[in-house]
């Protein structure tokens, strides 16, 4: 599995390209560094994914029974202006005007990348996220991660 992670201050461009960072692209493997998926993030960020992590959520994301109405608008907002980009000669990616304007891109972003993902913030946006820190992140750690013990518990009784 993928595990990518570090956080990139890049710019765009005025053509709404992206130069992927050496320090990110190092973390691709082989063969997965020039075609991606993008999609809009739950919060008002883009969330790209190497070709074949996607294909994986993909998978997940068939299973889903399309009979059932929440189900069907999941889908729809999910694939909402999904785009397949590729990097050109210079590694830039070239994110579509319609994604900028959903993020509130102009010029100044951040790369977040963690586990199979990478997350395209505005950097004032990402700024203002990280500035709503939880005053308590030790107990919304514990709310979070301690549930996760819990459940692997009771797969074990499965």
């Amino acid at each position: 599995m993928l595990n990518l992670i570090g956080e990139f201050e890049c710019k765009i461009d005025a053509k709404g390209r992206l130069m992927l960072p050496s320090g990110l692209k190092k973390q691709l493997p082989d063969g997965e560094q020039d075609k991606f998926i993008l999609i809009r993030g739950f919060e008002n960020c883009l969330v790209l994914y190497p070709i074949l992590e996607w294909k994986k959520i993909i998978k997940e994301v068939d299973k889903l029974n399309l009979y059932t109405k929440k189900n069907r608008d999941f889908v729809r907002f999910f694939y909402r202006g999904a785009s397949e980009l590729s990097t050109d000669n210079n590694n830039r990616l070239l994110i579509p005007k319609n994604l900028l304007d959903y993020a509130k891109i102009d010029k100044d972003i951040v790369l977040f990348a963690y586990s199979n993902r990478v997350e395209i913030w505005s950097k004032d946006a990402y700024e203002g996220l990280l500035t709503d820190e939880p005053e308590d992140f030790a107990k919304l750690a514990e709310e979070v991660m301690g549930k996760k013990d819990k459940e692997e518990k009771n797969d074990d009784l499965s």
